[in-house]
């Protein structure tokens, strides 16, 4: 089983990174760029069979590593 998870800042922390890549595209003559917000994507292979027990452990290590819950938001998607 597959596993992909998508971290994003939440909505009102600062995004400097973001904030550079938008500057870079606006350089880059790419107009029309709004607002640039980075995020994270980690891809797990699971050994699990079954899927809200994957969803369930997948969450879990968001909420212990894979992001920070304080100014971090996570999507799960599972195959």
């Amino acid at each position: 089983m597959k596993a992909r998870v998508i971290v994003t800042l939440k909505n009102g922390v600062l995004d400097p990174q973001g904030k550079a890549i938008e500057g870079a595209l606006g350089g880059l003559d790419f107009d029309g760029i709004n607002q640039v917000r980075q995020g994270k994507v980690f891809d797990l292979e699971l050994q699990a069979t079954d899927k809200v027990a994957a969803e369930k452990e997948v969450a879990q290590m968001c909420e212990k590593l894979l992001a920070n819950t304080v100014i971090e938001n996570y999507a799960i998607e599972i195959e």
